[in-house]
């Protein structure tokens, strides 16, 4: 991939590193094969592809890394029960800070989206609701919500070692969800 972008654009200037997986299980249910599809697909990926993505920016003099975490690193849910979506996500918005300042000094910069519940094709429509009224404002975000997220932090030149919350207001705390 870095090959082609190299050849084709003569340098890397942004990664986003959006691959993830999400199984609402309590952690005893998990299995070990959930556990290692977690750990290769939300840590071994971004592990390999942001550590070729820094080599090559920090010798361009900048570039840009975003990671998409979850809110629910930061806010768990009884209702969501996602032991490994916050190990695995929680450890990629730790690499992020650490790696925001590990780079600070070479014109690369690292930051993370940290999303709510999103309309993907990952939710059918008829839970669309219920998902919705675990978001204080009472809606599930969009993917251009996400987009325009990343958009910003790409755009923030002074920004590195953010987690940008994009959750409806999730991780700023707790509501009452209306008949709970």
């Amino acid at each position: 991939m870095f090959k082609t972008a190299i050849e084709s654009f003569g340098r890397v200037d942004t990664l986003v590193n959006n691959a993830g997986m999400f199984m609402a299980k309590p952690f005893t249910v998990y299995s070990p094969d959930d556990y290692a599809a977690y750990m290769s697909t939300n840590v071994t990926g971004f592990f390999h592809m942001t550590q070729r993505a820094l080599g090559l920016m920090s010798k361009q003099g900048h570039g840009h890394v975003v990671t998409i975490t979850t809110s629910l690193v930061d806010q768990p849910m009884t209702s969501v029960p996602a032991v490994l979506a916050s190990l695995t996500k929680g450890a990629l918005s730790a690499a992020t800070k650490a790696l925001a300042i590990e780079y600070a000094r070479t014109g690369v910069r690292v930051n993370a989206v940290s999303p709510g519940i999103i309309k993907t094709p990952m939710h059918p429509p008829e839970a669309h609701q219920a998902l919705a009224a675990l978001h204080p404002m009472g809606r599930m975000g969009d993917v251009s919500d996400v987009v325009d997220a990343v958009l910003y932090l790409d755009g923030a030149k002074f920004v590195t070692g953010e987690i940008l919350h994009v959750d409806g207001g999730q991780a700023a705390g707790h509501h009452l969800v209306q008949g709970a």
